[in-house]
């Protein structure tokens, strides 16, 4: 008995004075977080054959000690140093460190947003205005060009009607003159016929003697 008594003891010793040996260091980032997905249980030591003793929260940031087989050793925030499967730490932060972050940059990245959708909205209005002037501008210059049009129009029919106004004046003006020098002529052939006709007066002749 007293025997199996000192090569349990022997054993003891010789299990703790090899896990050192084949303890891997820790690397050099020792921080870790528990995974997000789970709150996981922690053990005195690196097997599932150690008790629980406590919890750590999902999310929660420890450090790294070392590493056996597929257990770590952690120093969570209180102080507490405990052996957690590896397989539930993960390198990056957690959501719940990372959520103030994330949300910080979604405010700023919502307030860029809307600083650039106002500075459209206002080049948008500005071009808005521009065009709704061009656009009226526009319809000044072809209600202009219409109005000038029809102006043309009308004065190329005055200009037509004054045009036979004045040809047929024309044509009366020559006719009135062919009257004139017709009745003219006729006179002065008729004059022509008629004296030698007249009968002459002789002349009186003064006698002295």
């Amino acid at each position: 008995m007293q025997h199996y008594k000192s090569l349990i003891s022997l054993g003891v010793i010789l299990g703790a004075l090899a896990l050192p040996l084949h303890a891997q260091e820790a690397e050099e980032d020792p921080q870790r977080w528990v995974s997000d997905e789970l709150t996981t249980y922690v053990r005195s030591g690196p097997t599932d054959g150690y008790r629980i003793v406590g919890t750590l929260s999902a999310g929660e940031p420890v450090t790294l000690l070392e590493t056996r087989d597929d257990y770590a050793r952690v120093r969570s925030e209180s102080g507490d140093e405990v052996w957690v499967p590896s397989r539930e730490l993960q390198e990056a932060p957690s959501a719940q460190v990372r959520l103030p972050e994330l949300e910080a940059r979604v405010a700023t990245l919502t307030e860029r947003l809307a600083s650039i959708n106002e500075t459209w909205e206002g080049r948008l209005a500005a071009m808005t205005d521009t065009l709704r002037l061009r656009e009226q501008r526009i319809a000044e210059l072809e209600a202009h060009n219409h109005r000038l049009e029809r102006e043309h129009e009308q004065s190329r029919a005055t200009i037509r009607d004054l045009q036979a106004r004045l040809d047929t004046r024309k044509e009366d003006l020559l006719m009135r003159y062919f009257m004139y020098g017709g009745g003219v002529a006729g006179a002065g052939l008729l004059v022509g016929l008629i004296v030698p006709h007249l009968p002459r007066r002789r002349r009186k002749r003064d006698r002295w003697f």
